[in-house]
């Protein structure tokens, strides 16, 4: 090896070497940043669902004043289940949005492709339906 290949080289590799560390300390300053994003949105969900807790028992206090305590505790439970529904229904995708690939795998009510007829159409013709017999209705009489 001559002394100008092993120079390269080890420009090459120093390079190399350098580069690397540059990305790792550039990735481990992001990742601290969304650590602590995600650590205040943890809090933040904790800190709701403590709230939500107690304006349902709040709820469920105050109908209790009117009504017998399992009456107070049903009403309480419908609203929050009412809640969950139509928040549920919001997170769900417009019709103008994107269709989630298990309603189209799924085959169910919800699929966005009609099924595929039988027969192949023909033009101008109607064909009869299978559950009418128009001989039957003269044969009725």
């Amino acid at each position: 090896m001559q002394p100008s290949e092993h120079l390269d080289r080890h420009l090459v590799d120093e390079l190399a070497r350098a580069a690397r560390e540059a990305v790792r300390d550039e990735l481990r300053e992001q990742a601290r940043g969304q650590r602590r994003r995600a650590a205040l949105y943890a809090g933040s969900g904790a800190a709701a669902l403590y709230a939500g807790a107690a304006v349902s028992l709040a709820l469920g206090l105050a109908l209790d004043l009117v009504l017998p305590g399992w009456a107070a505790a049903l009403i309480t439970a419908v609203a929050l289940g009412a809640l969950a529904h139509a928040l549920r229904g919001a997170a769900r995708p417009t019709a103008s949005g994107s269709v989630p690939a298990q309603a189209t795998a799924s085959g169910g009510p919800s699929a966005p492709v009609p099924p595929v007829p039988s027969a192949p159409p023909t033009a101008g013709v109607v064909p009869p339906r299978p559950d009418s017999d128009p001989d039957a209705s003269s044969r009725r009489g």
